[in-house]
């Protein structure tokens, strides 16, 4: 039985009912896509003039206002021209009322740079500190557009807008990278349903091996797209757990009905398969103590060894009657 969910109620989570929402369309990450993404980003880096490694941004980064303050002006250029968070974080020092801001925007810049460790220690100071009225008014008009890839299941990567989502995603996920699976799963707890959200709060529960909050999540789950089907396979994953094979089963053809369906998690579907019914298939074969068969008319070396133990045996017990039996032996 798995222990309580992180909000106290077990219900599904992955329905996102908001007309306007910060996910962008996310895509199961293979080493080959992986390859031609980073080719193509680079080529297209070449191209557009941009430099490698800056924080990502929907289209073009949007125009600094004319009349924009000094502060401004600074945490505009280390944010959009910037690719080290050092900059950004000497303006936290500098602007204590925007610290807040630059420091979950370094968080931000060093997870894109894959520092788990460090983005998780910014990107928790910078939800500790409020931000005055410039730095949110900065933050509305200008960091719109940023894009955070975020991983929120193994091998399954969301853009996210910048928001409370893609920062809470971000963060979860570093958890998860540095060991610290509880606390990936409870910054979870307070967003709104949605498939990414419930992705990366199903992949935390089913390593803390709390597959009944897993099931639970997952209910009435249909493959849609490529998310929904990877949800479906940890949901299999955890009802197999459970013992529930036939609903496990369930989940698994479930994610192979849609055609369109990612060849990876489509292989990953039929392999579970596989294995489940390779289960229920295995039955116990013990091995014989002494092998009968014979090779050529010869008796194989375990039978003969198993003749002299047998045989020396004998002989240890006639010494020991012999000296220290009872003189009728």
């Amino acid at each position: 039985m798995s222990e309580p969910s992180a909000s106290g109620v077990r219900r599904a989570i992955f329905a996102d009912t908001r007309e306007i929402t910060p996910f962008r369309n996310g895509h199961v990450r293979t080493s080959v896509g992986g390859l031609a993404e980073g080719l193509s980003s680079a080529i297209w880096g070449v191209l557009t003039g941009k430099t490698a490694g800056r924080i990502d941004v929907a289209g073009d980064a949007p125009r600094l206002k004319r009349l924009s303050g000094k502060t401004a002006k600074s945490v505009y250029e280390a944010v959009f021209t910037s690719t080290e968070p050092d900059r950004l974080i000497t303006l936290a020092r500098t602007y204590p009322g925007w610290a807040g801001l630059c420091y979950v925007i370094a968080g931000l810049l060093v997870y894109k740079h894959g520092g788990y460790l460090r983005a998780s220690e910014l990107l928790q100071r910078g939800l500790s500190i409020r931000i005055d009225d410039a730095a949110s008014q900065f933050s509305s008009s200008y960091l719109r557009r940023v894009v955070t890839r975020v991983e929120v299941a193994e091998r399954i990567d969301v853009p996210v807008l910048f928001s409370e989502e893609s920062v809470y995603l971000a963060l979860s996920h570093c958890f998860r990278e540095t060991g610290q699976t509880e606390e990936a799963l409870d910054i979870l707890a307070s967003l709104p349903p949605s498939l990414p959200s419930a992705l990366a709060r199903c992949t935390a529960a089913a390593a803390l091996e709390r597959h009944t909050d897993v099931v639970a999540w997952t209910e009435g789950l249909r493959n849609t797209d490529d998310l929904s089907a990877a949800l479906l396979l940890i949901r299999a994953q955890s009802l197999r757990a459970l013992g529930e094979r036939e609903a496990a089963q369930a989940a698994l053809a479930e994610v192979l009905r849609r055609k369109k369906t990612s060849l990876a998690l489509r292989n990953d579907a039929l392999t579970d398969r596989a294995l489940s019914k390779l289960e229920v298939r295995r039955r116990p074969n013990p091995r014989p103590l002494v092998p009968r068969r014979v090779l050529r008319g010869k008796p194989e070396e375990s039978e003969l060894d198993a003749v002299d133990g047998i045989r020396k045996d004998v002989e240890v017990r006639r010494m020991w009657n012999k000296d220290f039996g009872e003189p009728d032996d």
